[in-house]
């Protein structure tokens, strides 16, 4: 039974995502039982609440006062905590100790993440949530940072809209969870690469040539850039081009995109990706001859090509195989009833018979037709570092162009409004800076004494006559700030700047918000698409069964038993960069992995998730070394530090964290990116790399050799990271 919600301090719902199990429990706003208070039912009564009968299930606007109802005083408790003792509970568990409540404010919002099938501990919930949050800046900027204007993006007035915009939350949250406890790279959260250097050179050539170039000096673009582009193989990363003079993308907000790609396109299985495509003489009036593809080594020579280049952590594909893929995803209208409910706790008592089970899945089947399919192209909003200036939130517009089932093509275009967004959050950061400063009372000295001050008020004349009056709400607000900051006789007091302060971010959020989110997007033009898809599905025709193969098996354990006797399974994050290598790890019914289909994998598969989330849990702690003996395996993680020649820095302590701080990760606030500062602060005459290995060895194997062992892997496995990701 699991529910993810948004609401503000007023306790307005937002958002909310809710599985099949907690449906069932709801109780209508008025038809709960009444405590002696007056009050409702709340969390915990619903928890334990009978099943509901066809007539008393809350439906449409009726379910969203329930969820009203339920979460009403928990919200107010904790908005009146934080005014009155400027702290709150951030996480608990009810009564009986089986639901768990996980809470977290950003800004103005309450996040509220609640487990009542014990499936997911109090890390996996703040996960969801922080994550949840990072989905949201991704598609609504900095109206973030304003309270009113992310009510109106979360919670549109109409109705549809509403719903539209809430499936798209509801669907990337359950794409989410489903990749973070199937795929290796949401776990540790890294990207993976396929492992073949030829065709990546070759692929990141096509990119600049053919896509990037032709696209950027067309007169069709209008005044879009394409920034960057990357070939996707589910999510394994083929080839990735950045154009010149443009920002480098952050790994977190790959990450995130490739997640975006899963959501709009999900893998499907295996006997379907390699099916002959029916409809491709359609796409492609003709098929290309082998001599047009990419001229590098065939799949059949691949083993051999991998050994020539020194590089032994491939397949080799002459051994005669059987490949498989986890099972198709939901539908783009599915609610998650079925992945999120896997495991869902068993009714001992007053068992939900199956009228009631069908009953909350044809409530939560109606709320999925309603909405069209997911955008594509869509705006979001990525970190970008360009000569003009630093932005956390720039603009962009991704076009998910699917060469296949499983393989696509992705462009990233900014428009030409770039550098209204960075002086737009220049000034915003500006403000940010004087109301923090105004917080602090009157120690911080007088407003007009600060050096940064006399700096934004000449930015901000600037910016608001160039506007020549085109937004003349924000041209009053702005001479109303004046008077107050910036009067000889009588300026205003602390709280009357706190307000004015607060009137100016919130009319600069309303022109980002009318510029890039109210206004249609910028987007390429179909012809220029469409001839980028044809061209990249020509060159990489007579490779897509060979890496629809390749991204179920880019790396195996056989080349590793024999220089490695006794290890079981490995994961190597470079974390500087944000990449990953793992050896393949599935356990469907139509595994494709090494250890087969039955329980074997399965059980090595949960000690690995259980690695992870374990070696979190001390990093959180200040450990960056662990080992363990898990009954007949021995479980090891390692954290470390090099420089760019490959020699190993000196141990140093890691900041401790503290239980409700964000999780360690990359899309949960960027732990790795902000620990590289802190630890590169000693060392500022050379560049600091970060590095993980986790490993699993049988039992049996000594600790020293252990230790030996992992020393080696990380050598052997240095050279094949540093394949060119630009």
């Amino acid at each position: 039974m699991r529910c993810v919600l948004i609401a503000s301090t007023a306790a307005e719902l937002l958002f909310y995502w809710a599985d099949a199990a907690f449906l069932r429990r709801l109780r209508p706003p008025h038809g709960g039982q009444v405590g002696r208070d007056g009050a409702g039912a709340g969390v915990e009564e619903v928890c334990g609440a009978l099943p509901l009968t066809r007539e008393r299930m809350p439906q449409g606007p009726a379910l969203e006062d329930s969820l009203n109802t339920l979460f009403a005083p928990l919200i107010i408790s904790c908005t009146a905590l934080l005014e009155k003792l400027a702290d709150t509970y951030t996480c608990f568990a009810t009564e009986r100790g089986r639901h768990l409540h996980v809470l977290h404010m950003f800004g103005d919002c309450l996040y509220i993440a609640v487990n009542g099938d014990g499936t997911e501990s109090e890390d996996d919930l703040r996960r969801t949530l922080f994550v949840l949050r990072r989905l949201v800046e991704v598609h609504c900027g900095l109206v973030t940072l304003d309270s009113h204007l992310i009510r109106k993006e979360l919670r549109p007035a109409d109705s549809e809209q509403r719903e539209r915009v809430w499936s798209l939350l509801r669907g990337l949250l359950e794409t989410y969870s489903r990749l973070r406890e199937e795929d290796q790279s949401f776990a540790v959260e890294a990207v993976e690469r396929l492992i073949h250097p030829q065709l990546c050179e070759q692929c990141i050539e096509f990119l600049e040539q053919q896509v990037v170039q032709y696209i950027n000096s067309s007169p069709e673009r209008g005044g879009d850039e394409v920034c960057h582009a990357f070939l996707l193989v589910h999510t394994k990363l083929l080839a990735f081009y950045s154009s010149r003079n443009t920002s480098s993308i952050r790994p977190a907000d790959l990450l995130i995109l490739i997640l975006l790609v899963q959501d709009l396109y999900p893998s499907q299985s295996i006997e379907e990706e390699l099916s002959p495509q029916p409809t491709a003489e359609k796409v492609l009036p003709q098929a290309p001859k082998r001599s047009e593809s990419i001229p590098v080594s065939s799949p059949g020579s691949h083993g051999a090509a991998e050994k020539d280049s020194d590089d032994q952590d491939t397949d080799d594909l002459s051994v005669p195989e059987v490949y498989y893929t986890p099972e198709p995803s939901p539908g783009r209208h599915s609610t998650g009833s079925e992945r999120w409910s896997e495991g869902t706790e068993m009714l001992s008592t007053g068992e939900v018979d199956a009228a009631d089970v069908q009953m909350a899945e044809d409530l939560l089947q109606t709320l999925g037709p309603l909405v069209p399919e997911a955008s594509n192209p869509r705006r979001i909003f990525l970190d970008a570092s360009l000569r003009e200036g630093y932005c956390p939130l720039l603009p962009h517009t991704i076009h998910c162009l699917p060469l296949w089932p499983g393989i696509s093509l992705i462009l990233l275009t900014k428009g030409p409004m770039t550098q209204v967004a960075i002086t737009l959050y220049q000034l915003l950061d500006g403000f940010l800076v004087l109301e923090k400063k105004l917080e602090e009372g009157p120690e911080a000295g007088a407003p007009r004494s600060y050096p940064f001050v006399a700096e934004l008020r000449q930015r901000m004349d600037k910016f608001v006559k160039k506007l020549s009056g085109q937004d003349i709400q924000l041209q009053n607000t702005w001479v109303g700030f004046k008077n107050k900051m910036f009067s000889q006789t009588e300026p205003g007091s602390s709280l009357e700047l706190l307000q004015a302060v607060s009137n100016m971010k919130r009319q600069l959020c309303s022109m980002y918000r009318q510029l890039f989110l109210t206004s249609a997007s910028h987007s390429l033009s179909q012809g220029l698409r469409d001839r980028a898809q044809k061209l990249m599905k020509e060159k990489l025709l007579d490779w897509r069964d060979f890496l629809l193969v390749k991204s179920r098996r880019n790396i195996t354990m056989v080349s590793y038993l024999e220089d490695f006797p006794g290890l079981v399974h490995f994961i190597y994050v470079d974390r500087t960069s944000g990449q990953m290598m793992a050896p393949s790890l599935s356990i469907t019914e139509k595994s494709s992995s090494e250890l087969g289909k039955g329980p074997l994998a399965t059980f090595i598969k949960k000690k690995v998730w259980s690695l992870i989330t374990l070696a979190r849990r001390y990093l959180q702690k200040g450990y960056t070394t662990l080992m363990l003996q898990d009954g007949d395996y021995c479980c090891s993680y390692f954290l470390w530090f090099e420089n760019e020649l490959g020699y190993k820095l000196e141990v140093m302590e890691v900041p401790v964290l503290s239980d409700d701080s964000a999780p360690i990760g990359m899309l949960a606030g960027d732990y790795y990116r902000k620990l590289l500062r802190y630890y590169s602060k000693n060392h500022q005459a050379e560049v600091v790399k970060c590095y993980e290995l986790l490993t699993v060895h049988l039992g049996i194997i000594p600790s020293e050799l252990v230790v030996q062992q992992a020393c080696d892997l990380a050598r052997r496995l240095w050279e094949p990271s540093r394949i060119p990701l630009l």
